[in-house]
């Protein structure tokens, strides 16, 4: 079976942001070469004979573009030797502002890189360093200027809302910048304070507070108006975009598709399973070169979990969860299965069923996480 996707992790960045709970370490030069070689005995393993033939490729982080030129060079290389980039529709390298100088930008445009995303986060100098972030607002538009210059039009922006001390008017300031560019695609997270960040301490000790829920809702609201104006159609929870430009790769994610994971702390999803590879980076190098399976552990999903998940991660999507492409997968109908469920969430205007669709209303996207509960079955198989 061909598997459609593949994720690349890369964990090195030049400064660890105060928010951020992905597998990521400072950059060491040394410890980067040793990353790359494990990385390249990892994918290896998977194969065997002819290179994997993806749709999508997507390069994540930690910051890929934190890597030097010449290890950028030896990484793109080790990709085209596993993968057949002729055949991947989209290949897309996250990077940081800042982070990108002439020769990088070249060199990804050269080796098949046909979308960037670019962390920008906010259009805030100040807001930028009290997040710990890098790079200042002008990195963005000489970065800009370089993607373009090359041909590199498919970009995205990711911004974050609900930082501390953040109003409704400097997001929507930044909003306002960010739709300047008009680029195709825009993803945009509100905060969340995750265990192990920078911040979770803080909030621990009563020293870092985010805005209230009804500012949150406000920014959203005001996220939702302002990119739809501009004609970049919300298609996901936190993803806008015109048409024709949705990211491909995290499409895979939500219509519950298999991948490939690649890298420290990498999930894979194969037929039948979960893959999680090792976070600690000497752990994951060590096992990686010696039988090119870094791996944390392995876990069964049984087909309840994988109903269960066609919800959770369809209803993320604006049209929401196909019904005939579910039962055409599972060899039964959704009511069968959910039968309780929908009624209950449609009485609640949680979600609404057309056809052969069942999609979050407003006020089910606000209140996601209660309508993804009922979802759940149980008991699970393997």
């Amino acid at each position: 079976m061909q598997i459609p996707s593949v994720y690349i992790h890369i964990p090195f960045c030049q400064q660890i942001c105060h928010y951020c709970d992905f597998t990521k370490f400072f950059y060491n030069e040394k410890l980067a070469d040793d990353y790359l070689n494990a990385l390249e005995k990892e994918m290896q393993h998977y194969v065997l004979k002819e290179k994997i033939t993806p749709d999508t490729i997507f390069v994540g982080g930690g910051t890929p573009t934190a890597l030097s030129r010449a290890q950028l060079k030896k990484l793109l290389l080790i990709i085209d030797r596993y993968h057949d980039i002729e055949s991947c529709r989209e290949y897309t390298f996250e990077a940081n502002p800042g982070d990108l100088d002439e020769e990088k930008v070249k060199m990804l445009k050269a080796f098949g890189v046909n979308r960037i995303s670019l962390g920008v986060q906010v259009f805030d100098d100040d807001m930028l360093e009290k997040i710990g972030r890098l790079h200042k607002v002008k990195d963005v538009y000489t970065n800009m200027e370089r993607l373009l210059s090359v041909g590199l039009t498919n970009i995205s922006i990711d911004l974050i809302y609900a930082l501390p001390g953040q109003t409704v008017k400097q997001f929507e300031q930044t909003v306002d910048e960010a739709l300047e560019f008009d680029l195709p695609h825009y993803s945009s997270y509100s905060l969340q304070i995750e265990p192990k960040t920078v911040f979770y301490q803080r909030y621990k000790k009563g020293k870092l507070s985010k805005p209230p829920e009804e500012t949150e809702a406000m920014m959203y609201e005001l996220l939702q108006d302002k990119m739809t104006a501009r004609g970049k159609h919300q298609y996901e929870i936190s993803n806008f975009a015109e048409p024709g430009y949705e990211s491909r790769h995290n499409l895979t994610y939500w219509n519950n598709e298999f991948y490939y994971g690649f890298g420290a702390g990498a999930h894979g999803y194969l037929p039948g399973r979960r893959i999680v590879n090792l976070r600690p980076l000497p752990a994951y190098i060590r096992q990686a070169t010696e039988n090119g399976r870094p791996v944390l552990h392995e876990e069964p999903i049984g087909i309840k979990e994988r109903m269960e998940e066609e919800m959770f991660l369809g209803l993320r999507k604006t049209e929401g969860v196909d019904m005939h492409r579910f039962e055409s997968k599972f060899g039964k109908k959704i009511e069968q299965i959910f039968g309780d469920a929908i009624p209950n969430l449609e009485e609640r205007d949680l979600i609404t069923k057309k056809t052969d669709k069942i999609a979050l209303t407003e006020k089910g996207r606000i209140l996601g996480n209660e309508v993804f509960q009922e979802f759940l079955l149980e008991g699970k198989d393997s």
